[in-house]
């Protein structure tokens, strides 16, 4: 028999690849969307592990609204925090390993070099916050997990940058992008595979999986990127953080260092580009 996950957070725009990745690779999947569980729920959470016996439960579910969260604080908290703290109980209580996707976000930004996973997190926004929160669920509640760490994720599917810039293409001559804060993007597909190498591997604990950027990119190089290999005429121009103001601080710097999951579990992440360039085949 194929081992069981139950992905949690199964319609959204990485839980549509990973389930896919997940059934190429033979793993029995169950695709919970928002209408199969509730993991603000803590008795029906519990309830729904206990019937699936899965061996593994992955959650890609998440408040991800990074701006709205500073206003609906506490809807943002249910799901990053109390959610999660839900799912490793009921986990605990099904004897199921659970992985966790977690954020850049818990980083203050303050940094000049990659973050590793045994860095001091020190978010800057509650976004952030509350997916620290849900780490630490994780770490105090379980003996055995996997929390991943991801950045700037994006698909040929749902809402996310890549998509973005190219509509504003399709309906400006000019776009402008910031400039000043710097990043890995990250393909679904990417961190769909990192997902399945690191809850097979065996390798508890905190991982870090972004495409390669070698030191971190700026969203106007990102923006810039995805403009040429469409072979679009739109002009993009540099701006700063401070042009472009928002109601959460977002990170200065927020690369995340890909050696220590490399080592562990063998998964070597494809470079930026390349990975862009088979997502924008699927556009």
């Amino acid at each position: 028999m194929p081992d069981r996950v139950a992905v949690i957070g199964a319609r959204g725009m990485l839980g549509q690849d990973l389930c896919l990745e997940l059934s190429n690779e033979g793993f029995d999947v169950v695709a919970l969307g928002h209408e199969d569980i509730e993991i603000t729920g803590r008795d029906e959470t519990i309830a729904k592990i206990k019937e699936l016996k899965p061996l593994y439960v992955v959650n890609v579910a998440a408040y991800t609204r990074v701006d709205d969260a500073e206003k609906h604080r506490e809807q943002a908290y249910r799901v990053n925090g109390l959610g999660v703290q839900n799912l490793a109980l009921a986990c605990s209580e099904s004897k199921a390993l659970l992985c966790h996707v977690s954020t850049d976000y818990v980083f203050s930004g303050n940094s000049n070099q990659p973050y590793t996973p045994f860095d001091t997190t020190s978010p800057i926004n509650f976004y952030g916050l509350s997916k620290l929160s849900g780490e630490q669920f994780i770490r105090d509640m379980l003996e055995r997990f996997y929390i991943v760490r991801t950045s700037w994720l994006y698909a040929h599917h749902g809402r996310n940058f890549v998509r973005t810039i190219l509509r504003l293409a399709s309906e400006r001559d000019t776009l402008k992008v910031v400039d000043d804060q710097i990043g890995s993007p990250t393909w679904t597909v990417t961190l769909s595979k990192g997902i399945i190498r690191i809850i097979r591997s065996g390798a508890f604990g905190i991982h870090h999986v972004t495409d390669r950027t070698e030191g971190g990119i700026s969203w106007y190089r990102f923006a810039c990127e995805i403009i040429k290999l469409k072979g679009l005429k739109t002009e993009v121009k540099p701006i700063s953080t401070s042009e472009y103001p928002t109601p959460a601080k977002r990170p200065r710097y927020s690369v995340l260092d890909l050696f220590f999951t490399e080592v562990s579990t063998g998964f070597k992440a494809p470079h930026w580009i390349d990975s862009l360039r088979e997502c924008l085949k699927r556009i």
